[in-house]
């Protein structure tokens, strides 16, 4: 678990920083990346991520056409490389003539963009009932964990596709739905670290100094329990995109025409024998990303965890 240096229990009580305050966050940069760096393959993830951050945001410079756009005679197209491709279909179309590449390309923004809201929704949430139980305890932190423990006793694909059913299927309820079964995770992680930091000497400073309930929370010990959550959040955020992938391909998460990698999935299933490209690029689509954010995880875990820092 981090824990901070006896200078943070000055922050922990109000007082403002010293003028090595910046020099101070550039050592711990500089620390950070040393340490991520040594993990070579959070560094190759580091670098694919970022190509699919910038494939997302210029899509609509990058796609060579609409994703959703329709185009006759030109159905079930192979790859440029296979007899029957042309260049104006890099990767093939689908069944109905749209551009393989360019759904890929904006697929990318709807599978980040739902990784930022699921992720979002279930930390921001989950890390404040995780204080509540872990500062407070006794029945409330019962009743709270107790309720996460329901929860986490249902599988998370299977729990998320009853709650997208009751609210009904679309890419919103779906969101929503994934963020519910990943909050239990950010709650039980969140109450054990402030378990942890909660009897420190820095804590009782801020205590004795007169630091009331809220301030004790998000700004003494909330801030030394950041460590694990980066790295469960974005651990999170690779669960998202898949959670959402296998809700499209079921038919309950983003609907036809929209390019989301999983819905792309769903309606290649019956042309998976006479046509490989339409189901084989979306999913190295998702594999790709998947593994890439895993990668960066176990790297953000070696330089974040003191317990894992190498000498």
């Amino acid at each position: 678990m981090a824990t901070t240096n006896p200078k943070s229990a000055d922050a922990g009580i109000g007082l403002e920083g010293g003028p090595d305050t910046a020099a101070t966050r550039r050592a711990m940069l500089s620390e950070f990346w040393y340490y991520f760096r040594q993990n070579r393959g959070a560094v190759v993830g580091l670098i694919v991520f970022t190509l699919i951050v910038l494939v997302a945001l210029f899509a609509p410079l990058i796609a060579p056409h609409n994703p959703a756009m329709q185009i006759r005679g030109s159905f079930l197209l192979p790859p440029v490389w296979q007899e029957g491709g042309r260049w104006e279909f890099i990767l093939g179309t689908d069944a109905v003539g749209r551009d393989i590449l360019s759904r890929l390309l904006y697929g990318a923004r709807f599978s980040l963009f739902i990784g930022l809201v699921v992720v979002a929704l279930s930390a921001t949430v989950g890390v404040i009932v995780g204080l509540i139980a872990g500062y407070f305890r006794g029945p409330v932190d019962t009743a709270i964990m107790r309720l996460m423990d329901i929860i986490l006793a249902f599988p998370s694909l299977l729990l998320a596709l009853v709650l997208v059913a009751v609210l009904g299927p679309g890419l919103l309820n779906a969101m929503i739905a994934i963020a519910l079964v990943l909050q239990p995770h950010f709650v039980r992680l969140t109450r054990a670290a402030v378990m942890a930091e909660n009897g420190r000497d820095y804590v009782t400073a801020a205590k004795v100094a007169g630091a009331g309930n809220l301030r004790l929370m998000f700004k003494t010990i909330l801030p030394n329990c950041t460590a694990p959550l980066i790295v469960q959040a974005t651990l999170s955020f690779s669960t998202a995109i898949l959670d959402a992938a296998a809700l499209g391909f079921l038919g309950m998460g983003a609907q036809p025409p929209t390019p989301e990698w999983g819905t792309m999935l769903a309606e290649a299933r019956e042309f998976i024998l006479r046509a490989w490209w339409v189901v084989t690029f979306p999913g190295l689509a998702i594999l790709i990303t998947v593994l890439a954010i895993n990668l960066m995880g176990d790297g953000l875990r070696d330089a974040l965890d003191p317990k894992l820092k190498r000498s």
